[in-house]
């Protein structure tokens, strides 16, 4: 792809999976990520998931430079996906990795190639580093549900954390796990397995899925 520098600036058009594509004024970018301002929020998008992009030529009057900077790039004088996510450790976002819809909450912990994102909803999620589509911070006034402070604290977990997905799973063998947000029956079980790469579950009616630990997107445990 072509230096994003070079469009700052301007409105444009970002297509990602799915349904999923964003327009804003782009405001910054880096190897691997741009951001855009689409008027209200400051959208961190992975380039790594972007299918096509252009410049809008039409709407330059529609969406205006934003008149402040995102507090999470204060201490960045240039940004990476892997900065951005360390920036906003703490601090409540919207991420959206796979399904219907994002999720909200807050990063937790940044690993080699994993994140641990809290969510009032689903409590800890895993998810792959790979997977991440893109991150919206909140306002500083706003708060995920309305919920104050005190109800989104997450519960303090003194066991270490590994340093890649596929270890830090194995500490859950024979636990329920549900991986992409359950979006198949082959991704609810019980763990039974995790060797090179590949997983080994127990479903409801005791018949086993195997899945290839590269195109797990999210991990939780209910």
């Amino acid at each position: 792809m072509k230096d994003f520098k070079q469009f700052i600036g301007k409105n444009m058009y970002f297509k990602l999976n799915g349904e999923n594509s964003f327009v804003g004024r782009l405001v910054d970018a880096g190897n691997d990520v741009v951001v855009i301002f689409n008027g209200e929020d400051f959208v961190y998008i992975s380039l790594y998931h972007v299918h096509n992009y252009r410049v809008l030529t039409d709407v330059d009057s529609e969406i205006q430079e934003p008149n402040y900077r995102p507090t999470i790039q204060d201490e960045l004088p240039t940004i990476s996906l892997r900065k951005i996510v360390t920036a906003a450790k703490g601090t409540f976002c919207e991420v959206y990795v796979v399904g219907r819809y994002p999720i909200q909450g807050f990063v937790k912990s940044i690993m080699n190639d994993y994140i641990v994102f809290y969510s009032p909803v689903y409590k800890d999620v895993y998810i792959s580093f790979r997977h991440l589509k893109w991150l919206i911070p909140y306002n500083a006034s706003e708060t995920p549900y309305g919920l104050d402070y005190v109800k989104l604290s997450a519960p303090v977990h003194n066991q270490p954390l590994s340093r890649t997905l596929e270890d830090q799973l194995k500490k859950f063998i024979g636990k329920l796990v549900v991986f992409n947000f359950g979006d198949h029956e082959n991704k609810i079980g019980r763990l039974c397995s995790v060797e090179n790469g590949q997983i080994e579950i127990m479903k409801a009616r005791m018949s086993n899925s195997y899945l290839n630990i590269n195109h797990v997107q999210t991990i939780h445990f209910p």
